[in-house]
């Protein structure tokens, strides 16, 4: 930290690792292992162990389906549709942004580039303290708005039964496979397939750090969204922000786990101090106070900067997954930071209506990925790919010639014959390794 930077609230724990803890990759890996060789008893067999869970079929048929669709209050099931028209619209936005095209780069010589959808995506939506609904809009309705034509979805009981809420926004954000399933035995079903379950191309959606390490072992076999980490929030405020919002907005993210780093950057120390005071009144209320209250004594940081120069400069190296900006001029931010998950602008907006229901993704990048990658969007659902064609004979001798002396500087003389075979073929070139003559007409 520089001399300019005044740290008034420093974390008490150090920075959460990048990697996981041996015995999560010992066990992922035995699950994993288990998946591969015996397909659903090995799911049957985990399940029942880790969530006590062992249905007839994990896959909800359409009466089940029905059922516990309709056992959702329609409050709750018009809150879901509203929540996934805004993510639909924004998703249908990036998707129309993304064109094919084909261009004539020389006289007869066609490139092209096509974006074709994955065949098939899992999504995992998180259950338990946290069950995140939003995780279904995230992932399961954009990977539809990219085209993809077979998305399975799967999530953990809760309490012995499907979750209600979780399955009717899978359900209504278009899964075209329901499953009640959690853990690493959910994402290694997905992604390896077993004897019912057909493996998928992509898996996306957030999780516990099991999950996260079960991703990281499967991909490769398997497409990610991301390596995920813990939910990271960090504010930059000048001296027109309102300390109580900069305290609530914190806390906000706080809640999401034990190890959630929140960090404020500010050019005004009163701000700063009367923040860190607002937290302490705030959070002996706040239900998820417990959760909250550790985060921010451990991973909580509060730092006073001489000039929003410095506070952009200093957040942009923290790169974190949600930076918000309370500042007199907060469009600034935009032409001023580049290391960001997303960006969330004046106090008429928070990171809570990222995470919940403005309509931009919320499967974001962690522990400073946010310097080289941005998070889930329909694109990553897509595949950008290339195709070339040639229609005119001199322009494909030309380039066999090069392509011949191109390739020989790199000693692929294989690559080179390919080459010279064009120039020979549509060309007048001779074709010195072969005794072989090509028909001209």
């Amino acid at each position: 930290m520089s001399a300019q930077h005044k740290t008034i609230k420093a974390p008490a724990a150090v920075k959460t690792a990048r990697t996981s803890r041996p015995e999560i990759v010992e066990t992922v890996a035995e699950v994993i292992a288990d998946v591969r060789t015996n397909g659903d008893a090995a799911v049957r067999r985990w399940s029942r162990k880790f969530d006590n869970w062992s249905p007839e079929s994990y896959r909800l048929g359409p009466d089940q389906l029905a059922s516990v669709v309709s056992s959702v209050p329609e409050t709750v099931l018009d809150d879901l549709r509203f929540v996934q028209q805004q993510v639909r619209g924004f998703a249908q936005a990036q998707r129309d942004s993304l064109t094919d095209f084909e261009v004539e780069t020389l006289p007869g010589v066609f490139l092209g580039q096509r974006n074709i959808p994955i065949g098939a995506a899992g999504a995992y939506v998180p259950g338990g303290r946290y069950p995140l609904t939003a995780s279904a809009h995230m992932t399961v309705l954009t990977a539809k708005v990219a085209g993809v034509e077979r998305v399975a979805a799967t999530t953990p009981p809760d309490r012995g039964a499907p979750p209600p809420v979780s399955i009717a926004a899978m359900h209504l954000a278009g899964a075209d496979e329901i499953y009640v399933m959690g853990g690493v035995q959910a994402v290694a079903a997905l992604a390896l397939g077993t004897e019912t379950i057909d493996a998928v191309d992509m898996l996306a959606g957030p999780g516990n750090a099991y999950v996260a390490e079960a991703k990281r072992q499967l991909f490769g076999e398997v497409g990610i969204d991301l390596f995920a980490g813990p939910t990271e929030v960090l504010i930059v405020a000048d001296d027109t922000a309102d300390p109580f919002v900069v305290a609530t907005d914190l806390l906000s993210q706080a809640e999401h786990g034990p190890d959630s780093p929140t960090v404020l950057i500010t050019t005004s120390e009163e701000v700063g101090t009367r923040t860190i005071a607002w937290v302490d009144r705030l959070l002996p209320d706040l239900p998820t106070g417990d959760v909250a209250g550790r985060a921010w004594r451990d991973h909580g940081e509060v730092i006073v900067v001489p000039t929003l120069t410095t506070a952009y400069e200093l957040a942009d190296r923290y790169a974190s997954e949600h930076v918000q900006i309370l500042t007199a001029e907060p469009r600034e931010a935009l032409h001023r930071m580049r290391n960001y998950g997303a960006l969330f602008l004046g106090d008429k907006t928070c990171v809570a209506y990222g995470d919940k229901v403005i309509g931009t993704n919320h499967v974001l990048p962690t522990l400073g990925a946010a310097r080289y990658t941005g998070g889930l969007w329909v694109g990553k659902y897509l595949k950008t790919v290339t195709y070339q064609e040639i229609r005119d004979a001199g322009a494909s001798a030309r380039l066999g010639e090069i392509c011949g002396r191109a390739s020989r500087i790199e000693n692929f003389e294989g690559h080179a014959r390919s080459g010279d075979v064009r120039a020979a073929r549509f060309g007048s070139a001779p074709l010195g390794w072969a005794d072989y003559a090509f028909d001209q007409a």
